[in-house]
């Protein structure tokens, strides 16, 4: 599947390796676009919408299966191999695609997510409370708001699932929320990967400080499956961590960036 694409770049050829983002589940790629901007004079960026996000096709998801997107997505794009950079969902999807790719990935950098179960605080059956929600026949902002507070409490999540509505007269999901639900399974999981498996590029994961998702006990699959793997933890940041502390996140990336 060909994903939908947000490209920024310098305008004239360079040498340094595209750089593509992978938001996290109910996000889409425009949400990277601070840091596309902030890269765009000297590498060809690409923010992601991954399958049942944004303005990407519909279908059935898990991890080989969005990693395969990508795969198929950067390469009609002659935008590998690329320093890939995801953020929880799209983080596990970046591993994925390391395991799977590593050839094309010349660096990786994972936001807040670990390879195993976890990585998404809100419960397996929010999405299915979503598509659950009767939409009426004209939907204002407000009244979406207070539609969605039903089921999510935080304001912060509620203005995130709020991109994925189409307001106004006949209002409508824009994302494949049912086919999301249908995966919540595979989304929240991790699938095992064969002993001998691993990427042996440079690899960093970036944790909130006041985030759960990484913890000590995943240390030792870290290690298996990225064994030259540093981590930095960015202090005050929950797990949308490259949104809460965006010049903090920013100034790893270019550190791990380089000269790549």
């Amino acid at each position: 599947m060909l994903l939908h694409v947000i490209e920024r770049g310098p305008t004239t050829p360079v040498s340094t390796s595209p750089v593509v983002f992978l938001h996290g589940l109910f996000g889409r790629g425009r949400n990277f676009g601070f840091f596309q901007r902030r890269l765009a004079d000297t590498h060809r960026t690409f923010a992601l919408d991954l399958r049942n996000h944004g303005e990407s096709p519909h279908g059935p998801m898990d991890y080989p299966t969005m990693a395969e997107d990508v795969f198929e997505t950067l390469k009609s794009l002659n935008a590998t191999p690329a320093i890939i950079v995801g953020h929880s969902m799209g983080g596990k999807t970046a591993m994925m695609l390391a395991l799977h790719h590593p050839e094309i990935v010349s660096k990786l950098l994972v936001a807040d997510i670990a390879p195993g179960e976890g990585g998404f605080s809100q419960g397996h059956d929010l999405a299915a409370k979503l598509a659950a929600l009767p939409l009426p026949a004209h939907l204002t902002r407000a009244d979406a708001d207070a539609l969605l507070a039903q089921v999510i409490t935080e304001p912060e999540v509620r203005n995130l699932m709020m991109q994925n509505l189409e307001l106004g007269d006949n209002p409508h999901w824009t994302i494949g929320i049912h086919e999301i639900a249908a995966a919540m399974q595979a989304i929240v999981g991790w699938p095992e990967i064969p002993q001998g498996t691993q990427y042996d590029g440079p690899t960093e994961f970036v944790a909130g400080g006041l985030s759960h998702y990484i913890q000590p006990a995943n240390y030792p699959e870290m290690k298996r499956l990225f064994p030259h793997y540093r981590l930095k933890i960015i202090e005050g940041a929950g797990h949308w961590v490259h949104a809460e502390k965006p010049n903090d996140f920013l100034e790893i990336l270019n550190e791990f960036i380089g000269n790549g």
